[in-house]
C-alpha cells in the first residue's frame, strides 16, 4: 500500500544524456541533422538561416524578411499558402534572432510530402507582394506604437542603449517611421544575401522515417539554390558603454515602474560561465531564489523579481529585471545590492545549495524529455557556436559546485559598481 502521508524520496540526477543528431551533408552542402526520437506521427522542422538583426542594413529588414516569406511566392498567394498548410494540420513558425533566421513546421507524416513542397516554395521563391508588405507592417507598426508606452519596454531599450551605446547593433531600437521604410526591395536585397543553400541548415525531429529523410533531401538538399556565395565571418563590434549610472524616463501615466539593472559579464564561452550560471539561479534565476525570498515573500514590494545572464556573440549581461509600484523602486535597488553583499560575503548553507541544484537538474530533465525539447536544445548548441560536449559539462558544473566556489564567483562578477540602474516611469515626489 502507498503511504500518503510520507513524501517521495527525491533522488539526484547523476547522469544525463542528450541523444546527439544524426549528422548528413546533403547533395548541395546543407547540413542536415535528424532526431529520431518520439513515437507519435508527427515531425518538426527546422531552417535555420545565418541572417538575423546583426545583419541588417536596416532596422527590421531582417525580421520582416523572414515573416513575409509566408505571404507569397510566385506559385501561391498568402491566402492560398494559409490554407494549404490548414487542410493538412500543419503548423508554421517564422521568426529572427540576433544572427539567425528560423522557420519552424510542425507536420503530420503522412502529410510531410505536401507541407514540405509549400515551405520549400516560400523558402527558395517568394514574391514579396507590395499590397502584403504594406498591410503587415502597419499591422506591426500599430503593434509596436502600443507597446512603445509599456514601461517594460522603454526600460529595457535605455538599459540596452546604455550598455552597448546607440550605434552598436544591440543598442539601436526601430522607431515607427522604420516601419514605413520597408519595401519590396529592402526585403529582397536582404534575401539575396543570406537566403541561399550555401547559408542554410536543417534540424528534422520526431518520428523521423526514411520517406521523410528522403523527401528533405529531394526538396531541399538536392540542388543548389538562392546566391550562393561564402559568407563572411560576424563583424563584431565593441560596445560602448554609458558613463551614466543611473538613468531615469518618465511616464507620467504609469501606474508602476520598471526596474533594469546590467552589467557585462563573461560569455557562454568563458570557463566560469556553467558555474556562475548557478551562483546567478540561486541569486534570482527561480522562485526560490534570494531575490524572490527577500523582496517578494518577505518585503512585498513586488509580485516578482528576477536575475539571469543574457547572452550575446561574445558577451554576456548581467540583467535584474521587475516591476513594483513607484514608491517601491529605491528600496528594491538597496535590497538587490544587499542579497549582492550577503553572496559575496556568507557562505551559501548545504540546503540551499543542493535545492537549487536539484531545481536545475530538474528542469534540465523536464526540457529534454521530448523530441522537439530536444531539437530546441541542439539547436541552441549550433546557434552558439558550442560543442557537443556542453551538456556534460553542464550537468557536472551544477553536481561539482560548492559554498566556496558560490562565494568567489559573487566576489568577481557581482560588482555594484559597473551595474547601471534604468527606471521607466512616473516621478515619486
Amino acid at each position: 500500500m502507498l503511504d500518503r502521508t510520507k513524501a517521495p524520496k527525491i533522488d539526484s540526477v547523476y547522469d544525463m544524456t542528450i541523444m546527439c543528431p544524426e549528422r548528413r551533408v546533403m547533395k548541395n552542402g546543407m547540413p542536415l541533422n535528424i532526431i529520431h526520437a518520439g513515437n507519435q506521427e508527427v515531425v518538426r522542422l527546422d531552417l535555420l538561416i545565418g541572417g538575423g538583426q546583426w545583419h541588417q542594413a536596416q532596422p527590421l529588414q531582417a525580421m520582416f524578411t523572414n515573416r513575409m516569406l509566408r505571404e507569397g511566392t510566385s506559385s501561391m498567394t498568402s491566402t492560398q499558402i494559409a490554407e494549404k498548410l490548414d487542410y493538412y494540420g500543419a503548423w508554421l513558425e517564422l521568426s529572427s534572432s540576433v544572427n539567425y533566421a528560423f522557420i519552424t513546421l510542425y507536420s503530420l507524416n503522412k502529410y510531410f510530402h505536401q507541407t514540405l513542397a509549400v515551405v520549400a516554395d516560400m523558402l527558395m521563391h517568394p514574391s514579396f507582394p507590395e499590397k502584403e508588405i504594406s498591410v503587415v507592417t502597419e499591422a506591426n507598426k500599430q503593434q509596436f506604437l502600443v507597446n512603445s508606452t509599456r514601461v517594460e519596454a522603454i526600460a529595457r531599450k535605455h538599459l540596452n542603449r546604455s550598455l552597448f551605446g546607440p550605434s552598436h547593433p544591440f543598442g539601436r531600437f526601430a522607431e515607427a517611421e522604420d516601419y514605413d521604410r520597408i519595401t519590396a526591395d529592402v526585403l529582397r536585397t536582404f534575401y539575396r544575401e543570406y537566403y541561399h543553400s550555401g547559408n542554410c541548415s536543417v534540424y528534422v525531429s520526431g518520428k523521423v522515417t526514411l520517406e521523410i529523410i528522403h523527401c528533405i533531401e529531394e526538396s531541399l538538399g538536392h540542388d543548389a539554390w538562392g546566391k550562393v556565395h561564402e559568407m563572411s565571418p560576424l563583424k563584431l563590434i565593441t560596445p560602448q558603454q554609458s558613463s551614466e549610472k543611473h538613468v531615469f524616463v518618465e511616464r507620467a501615466d504609469a501606474l508602476q515602474s520598471s526596474l533594469k539593472m546590467g552589467g557585462f559579464v563573461m560569455d557562454r564561452m568563458h570557463p566560469d560561465f556553467l558555474k556562475a550560471r548557478v551562483m546567478v539561479t540561486l541569486f534570482g534565476g527561480y522562485f526560490g531564489s534570494r531575490l524572490m525570498s527577500n523582496i517578494r515573500e518577505e518585503k512585498g514590494y513586488t509580485y516578482g523579481i528576477g536575475a539571469g545572464i543574457v547572452n550575446y556573440p561574445e558577451i554576456g549581461v548581467l540583467a535584474i529585471s521587475t516591476e513594483a509600484d513607484n514608491h517601491y523602486v529605491d528600496a528594491i535597488i538597496t535590497e538587490v545590492y544587499h542579497e549582492m553583499d550577503k553572496l559575496q560575503n556568507d557562505l551559501v548553507s548545504q540546503e540551499e545549495l543542493n535545492m537549487v541544484k536539484n531545481y536545475m537538474l530538474g528542469d534540465w530533465c523536464r526540457s529534454y524529455e521530448g523530441p522537439f525539447s530536444l531539437s530546441d536544445a541542439w539547436i541552441y548548441i549550433h546557434t552558439a557556436g558550442l560543442d557537443d560536449e556542453f551538456f556534460k559539462r553542464s550537468l557536472e558544473s551544477v553536481q561539482s559546485i560548492t559554498s566556496d566556489e558560490i562565494r568567489d564567483l559573487a566576489c568577481r562578477y557581482f560588482s555594484k559598481e559597473s551595474l547601471i540602474e534604468v527606471v521607466a516611469g512616473k516621478k515619486v515626489r
